[in-house]
């Protein structure tokens, strides 16, 4: 099969790409010997991310070849029509198990799912298939095929990447016809299997830089100053506030809060987070001191759009689990990894961790930070979350 030109189809000013003889990534690479292997696997971690949330394909390569990747949320017609000029087979539409099961196909004990695409499967089509948003607006589809064929290591790896760039958990991937260099002359962002795995190990990278702290009085804290942490892969920064003057002496009050925009900043009552946020706050400079590790985990894990889109799904009637699992996503897709971290880089390894979820216990324990106590956090409903706060407790085991 024959293989086409990426710079003719997928750079044209309607795709709102532009080519830079300034950027070649094989260029780069063999003009940095001696970058090292995480620095390595980060950049083009990242790269690959940005690509996918651009609509743009790339490629994963792995110990069974190459295979090209696109987010299905963002395929065109024309792009689906590029995958399959350049791959050596069919593609295939992978999802994961939780979407599969919504979409009736049935199961086949692994957590990726691959759906053979037809030709006549187009974009729209293809959509249709993974945004559960619409699920209720006309007939459920199905039952659908499923391939014969098994999920490969470069699909399945694939998979992570997508949802490291908080889209839809879903993917459209084929064989490449080509190499890596192939790929890497045209453009298109390379990455390998043992790299992704790498960087998305236990929920956070391997390196996390310390990078500034300042001052910053916050209301019912004024001693208070914020820590700055960036991931090593180059994603979204993590905060660490840092209340009055704790030592290690004692186990350090800390909270662990995952960032809502909705609810720390809009007030939103759909859920507690600004309750909790504030009320952390509080109780901590009561204490005297403590830490409120402030982490870019949007969504439990999952960002906020598709928080969003959860949210319409809940209008539907789903709880807040169900809601993220027909998005294709678990329950919650959280690691607390870069929180132990945090805590070891600010000299903390004991705690008393406020909390009514026993896997932020779990999870900090496993990691090497000690639990010392479970403080409760809880605060009363309102009209608007009373089912999301019993969601929590029947589904989850928080102890509220």
């Amino acid at each position: 099969m024959s293989v086409g030109g990426f710079g003719t189809l997928l750079y044209p000013e309607s795709y709102g790409f532009q080519q830079s003889s300034r950027y070649d990534p094989a260029r780069m690479d063999s003009n940095l010997p001696s970058e090292p292997i995480e620095a390595r696997a980060a950049r083009r971690f990242r790269t690959a991310i940005a690509a996918l949330r651009r609509g743009a394909p790339v490629v994963v390569t792995g110990a069974g070849g190459a295979e090209i990747a696109l987010a299905a949320e963002l395929a065109t017609d024309d792009l689906l029509a590029l995958t399959r000029q350049w791959a050596s087979a069919a593609p295939g539409l992978l999802i994961t198990a939780n979407r599969a099961a919504i979409l009736h196909v049935l199961p086949t004990g692994e957590d990726v799912i691959l759906l053979p695409l037809d030709d006549h499967y187009d974009a729209a089509m293809i959509r249709a298939l993974i945004d559960p948003t619409h699920d209720l607006d006309g007939t459920m589809r199905g039952p659908l095929k499923r391939s014969k064929a098994a999920v490969t290591t470069p699909s399945r790896t694939a998979m992570e990447l997508v949802k490291a760039a908080l889209l839809l958990p879903a993917i459209v991937a084929a064989p490449l016809a080509a190499d890596e260099a192939w790929a890497e002359a045209r453009g298109i962002a390379v990455v390998s299997v043992e790299e992704i795995a790498l960087m998305a190990e236990a929920g956070a990278p391997p390196v996390l830089d310390r990078v500034v702290a300042a001052n910053v009085p916050l209301e019912g804290a004024e001693a208070s100053r914020i820590v700055a942490f960036r991931p090593g892969d180059g994603g979204p920064e993590h905060l660490a506030i840092v209340i009055g003057q704790p030592t290690a002496d004692a186990p350090v009050l800390v909270r662990l809060h995952s960032e809502c925009l909705t609810g720390d900043l809009l007030g939103s009552l759909k859920c507690d987070c600004g309750a909790q946020l504030k009320g952390a706050i509080h109780t901590i400079a009561e204490a005297g001191s403590g830490v409120v590790l402030y982490l870019a985990q949007e969504g439990r894990g999952i960002g906020l759009v598709n928080k969003l889109r959860a949210y319409r799904l809940q209008e539907q009637g789903f709880d807040t689990i169900e809601a993220n699992e027909r998005l294709g996503f678990k329950g919650d897709e959280r690691g607390f990894r870069v929180a132990a971290e945090m805590l070891k880089a600010l000299g903390f390894t004991t705690i008393r961790l406020l909390t009514n979820n026993p896997d932020k216990v779990a999870a900090l324990e496993a990691e090497g930070i000690t639990v010392a106590e479970r403080v409760p956090h809880a605060f009363p409903p309102n009209n608007h979350n009373e089912s999301y706060l019993a969601t929590k407790k029947k589904r989850s085991g928080h102890y509220l």
